[in-house]
């Protein structure tokens, strides 16, 4: 494959309506969004959020109602006919159920959408097993598509998103029927797109594991509006929105229950978020020897944001009431981030 050049995706101001039954619904509301050519970028939602339609704007399948959807510089929605038709080949996509056909080999799975565009059957062919490789099903090339699992079949439809050598590629759930084994699997590929070809990649979802793995930017929908953006490291440290916040804690917990608050009482019992070398530090032994407090470690866990070392602790620090106020700021100075916890 040769390297894309470009990539760049902006949304300005755009709305999108649909209309049924004389009933209008407005699945994005003034959505402004800028994708950096190269970068990895998720979007995250529950249903119904304007994921679905967001990404389908890129490709020119929907249009908007007003704003524009800017890819390389290029206004998709103003396209239509041929020219809409050669810029939807330099966007692949990726679908939630594959969309292959079961009784057609692998490789002509892969090869139909240059076939379709009228390359010759030893291009074609060609080109479908360099990417088969690439995504390391290359021993399956022969294979009808409805004898691979679930894993592999998500591989494939990789491999055919693929093989125009798209400079930007859109995943509409790509994980969503796997398990979690595979849907590794498949981040640690799309990582390898990105890497080794510097393809800008737009992932939409509802996992926020998903986004924690891939992403290098975040922007978070409700009802069709972006309520929250930023960097993946940045929106799991410091969540604004109520929405955010709700799915961090899918990740990294965020209270306690309320018989446990009740019992241990709510002075000293505090949420602490660590990052990189602050994880490593004895802050407990310290502050048993050195400020002298009692310390129950609720709950502890660590887990990796792009490249970084994300440290969540829960724990009730108890003694007399300006040793307390001590073990606080000794913890406030050595952590990126200590709150109260409430149930």
């Amino acid at each position: 494959m040769s390297s894309p050049t470009a990539g760049g995706i902006v949304f300005e101001q755009v709305s999108k309506t649909f209309t049924a039954r004389a009933a209008e619904t407005a699945a994005l509301r003034g959505v402004d969004l800028t994708v950096t050519p190269g970068s990895i970028f998720g979007v995250i939602g529950y249903s119904g959020a304007g994921k679905s339609t967001l990404i389908r704007l890129v490709n020119g399948l929907e249009k908007p109602t007003s704003g524009r959807v800017l890819v390389d510089g290029v206004d998709v929605g103003a396209l239509s006919g041929r020219t809409l038709r050669e810029a939807q080949k330099r966007t692949g996509m990726i679908f939630q159920q594959f969309n292959l056909l079961d009784t057609v080999s692998v490789r002509d799975n892969v090869a139909l959408p240059l076939r379709l565009d009228g390359a010759n059957a030893t291009r074609a062919r060609a080109r479908a097993n360099a990417v088969l490789d690439f995504v390391g099903l290359g021993e399956k090339a022969d294979k009808h598509a409805g004898e691979l699992s679930g894993g592999q079949k998500q591989r494939v439809g990789i491999a055919r998103a693929l093989v125009r050598n798209p400079r930007i590629l859109l995943s509409d759930e790509a994980t969503s029927a796997l398990d979690p084994t595979t849907t590794t699997q498949i981040i640690d590929l799309l990582r390898s797109v990105n890497r080794e070809y510097g393809t800008t990649i737009l992932v939409v979802t509802h996992e926020l594991d998903v986004i924690k793995d891939l992403a290098h930017d975040v922007a978070v929908m409700a009802a069709g509006e972006v309520v929250e953006q930023g960097t993946v490291l940045e929106t799991f440290l410091h969540p604004r929105a109520q929405i955010t916040r709700d799915f961090v804690s899918t990740v990294i917990p965020q209270g306690v229950p309320e018989r446990v608050v009740a019992h241990l009482g709510g002075e000293g019992l505090w949420r602490l978020r660590l990052v990189d070398d602050e994880v490593t530090q004895p802050l407990i032994s310290d502050l048993i020897t050195d400020i002298g407090v009692s310390v129950n470690v609720l709950h502890a866990d660590m887990t990796e944001i792009q490249e970084h070392t994300v440290g969540h602790m829960i724990m009730k620090v108890g003694g007399p009431p300006e040793r307390v106020a001590a073990a606080r700021e000794f913890l406030a100075a050595r952590v990126v981030q200590l709150d109260e916890v409430v149930a």
